[in-house]
């Protein structure tokens, strides 16, 4: 007796698709001992009438599973992703160069300056200055002017401690660890994807 053939398929939690005509090949990494049987599932349409428009929709593995079973019932289907899952309708449109430029000349901007101001707020509100002034005067019995080896050395600090922290050399030598800020965006991106989903669920219970 010839044993049925098996379908591995894996989902991310969020998946990115430019419209509405969803095939299975554009959120799923599929695998089958059956490569005929591989390439039609790939070409398997996902029901989206939920799909308005730009956005994002939650699925249910359930959905891709129904779809592949209508086509073939003996297959057996293995998941090896996410039980349910976030499909992101991009918008169509982009924003012209121009625009796209002063968009992110102007985030970068704004974070330069409020980054000054906080560093600014935070050395006077401990007295940086003032603390400084003293321990120059300590050691050496001189009266500081304001600028001496101390400040010039907190301010280089302070920029390199920076680059050093966020990895910015370990990335031009070819290094594959993520950054700081890397890691707390890919968090939130996540708790995000979480947070829809439960609402998803939560609002096909009450329905």
């Amino acid at each position: 007796m010839k044993m049925a053939d098996t379908l591995y398929l894996k989902i991310d939690k969020n998946v990115q698709v430019k419209n509405k005509q969803v095939h299975l090949k554009d959120i799923a990494v599929l695998s089958c001992a059956s490569k005929s049987i591989e390439n039609k599932v790939k070409t398997l349409r996902l029901p989206t009438e939920i799909m308005k428009g730009p956005g994002r929709y939650v699925f249910d593995i359930i959905d891709v599973i129904e779809t592949i079973e209508k086509e073939f019932p003996s297959l057996e289907i293995n998941n090896l992703g996410e039980a349910d899952f976030i499909i992101t309708v991009e918008k169509p449109e982009k924003l012209p160069e121009i625009l796209s430029l002063g968009k992110t000349a102007a985030v970068c901007i704004l974070s330069f300056f409020g980054a000054a101001f906080s560093i600014m707020a935070f050395n006077n509100d401990i007295g940086v200055t003032t603390l400084f002034s003293q321990l120059y005067e300590t050691f050496t019995g001189k009266k500081s002017n304001g600028f001496t080896i101390l400040e010039l050395s907190y301010s280089i600090g302070v920029g390199l401690g920076i680059l050093i922290f966020f990895h910015h050399f370990a990335k031009k030598k070819g290094g594959t660890d993520p950054t700081p800020l890397e890691v707390e965006m890919r968090t939130y991106e996540d708790e995000i994807d979480t947070t829809i989903i439960e609402s998803g669920n939560r609002n096909e219970r009450q329905c």
